[in-house]
């Protein structure tokens, strides 16, 4: 069977399993005294058991073993950069700019993507289950006799560079750079890679991202449902001596031994589930009258916060599209926002700043902290001939938008190297052009 087959839906209860296995599933219950196969059924749930119904996640899972069957977990002994001591360096409310972060040597050391996780930002407890981090992973070795699993929130992984080859516990799929995807919080899974490999993660401690509502634009349009994909039921039918679980826990992680893989699932049903998403499907809402949108148009995924209309994260992306407004300045507009905008790029240029924000790189605006184009984007959009524009072809940018105030870890503001102290000069020729017209006097 190939092993890359997906279910197409968002929020949906699906039902798999492995095609090997016919009749895996039982039927009209969850339980039963005999498991089909004599499997163990188990459930994983993402959300409480009288949550209400439209936010109830959970999925049953029939496998050769509980996940209980390991030893005890103990602290992970290998190179780690997971923070979540958001009070180790100073508040900085500087607009800060990294330059693409490293890749890892082709040749020395091998990383694997957990050793390759490094947190840049972040805010809140894990432990109180409000708040985020954000991180950006650098590998080059695939996890061939391990798994991963964060007890702490979801994971939204963004690959800049090389394609992730990830097996989870419900099934197997690709990531490429301009695909994104989604583990929830509990699910186990490992990370494949052919050569060297970067990109971002966006980790929510508070509930599981969503579609965003789409108010006055209707029924369809920015992220449609059926899209994002799911991987279809999958195992791995062979004893792994020595295999070791990772667990990230309260902020840190840690190691425990078995003796046979975490993926073997043979079948599943339920509506909490790994899923990926190709943002080249996005259906991009914008203005044809004047005016640039805010970028809440540009939504793929959101967090919400108890707060109506306010995230604890949103997804953002721009991607290519055109722009026809008529007498406006067209780029970003100048900006002081009560929200933190940590922003990446994937490919190409970004429209607002082409020159110094390079793929693999990053940006923090902080709240109330201003920003917007650089002189050379003002200076070029002031004098443009407004005429219909193909714009962010071949590029793909991304934003990270919270209600949080993030702090920035030692490892982003010093022993990554990579904070461009310049940053600020790209505001510093914009002139003052104040002039006061003489028939008004």
């Amino acid at each position: 069977m190939s092993q890359y087959k997906y279910l197409s839906g968002f929020g949906s209860h699906f039902s798999s399993e492995d095609e090997r296995y016919p009749n895996s599933l039982p039927v009209g219950q969850n339980s039963p005294q005999v498991c089909p196969y004599k499997l163990y059924a188990e459930q994983l749930s993402g959300s409480a058991f009288t949550a209400p119904r439209t936010e109830n996640v959970r999925t049953w899972l029939y496998r050769k073993l509980p996940s209980a069957v390991h030893q005890p977990f103990k602290p992970f002994k290998g190179a780690t950069y997971l923070k979540q001591n958001w009070d180790e360096q100073p508040p900085n409310p500087n607009q800060l700019r990294w330059k693409p972060f490293d890749l890892p040597p082709q040749q020395g050391r091998k990383i694997t993507f957990v050793e390759g996780l490094h947190t840049v930002c972040g805010a809140g407890d894990a432990r109180a289950r409000h708040g985020l981090a954000i991180h950006i992973y650098s590998c080059n070795e695939s996890m061939d006799s391990s798994a991963f699993y964060n007890s702490d929130g979801d994971f939204l992984i963004v690959p800049q560079q090389g394609v992730l080859d990830i097996t989870t516990e419900l099934g197997r799929m690709k990531v490429a750079p301009n695909e994104i995807c989604v583990i929830p919080q509990g699910i186990r899974f490992a990370v494949a890679v052919k050569g060297a490999s970067r990109g971002y993660i966006l980790e929510v401690y508070d509930g599981h991202f969503v579609l965003p509502d789409l108010g006055p634009i209707g029924a369809n349009g920015l992220a449609n449902p059926r899209d994002f994909e799911t991987p279809v039921a999958w195992f791995n039918d062979q004893n792994i001596e020595d295999f070791q679980v990772i667990s990230k826990f309260q902020g840190s992680l840690f190691v425990a031994q078995q003796n046979h893989s975490v993926f073997d699932v043979v079948a599943w049903h339920g509506n909490y589930v790994p899923y990926k998403y190709d943002l080249s499907k996005f259906m991009v809402i914008n203005s044809v009258s004047f005016d640039h949108c805010d970028p809440s148009i540009f939504t793929v995924l959101t967090c919400p916060s108890l707060r109506a209309g306010t995230a604890i994260a949103d997804f953002v992306i721009f991607p290519p599209r055109w722009s026809v407004q008529e007498h406006t300045f067209r780029p970003p507009y100048y900006h002081r926002n009560c929200m933190s905008e940590f922003m990446g790029l994937i490919l190409g240029k970004y429209e607002a700043k082409e020159d110094g924000f390079a793929a693999g790189g990053a940006t923090l605006h902080s709240i109330m902290t201003p920003h917007g184009p650089d002189a050379k984007c003002f200076e070029g959009a002031s004098n443009a001939k407004l005429q219909p524009e193909r714009i962010a072809e071949g590029t793909q940018a991304f934003m990270f938008e919270s209600s949080l105030s993030l702090a920035v870890t030692k490892w982003g503001e010093e022993t990554c190297q990579k904070l461009d102290a310049a940053y600020y000069e790209c505001w510093q020729s914009l002139k003052d052009n104040f002039q006061i017209n003489k028939a008004q006097k």
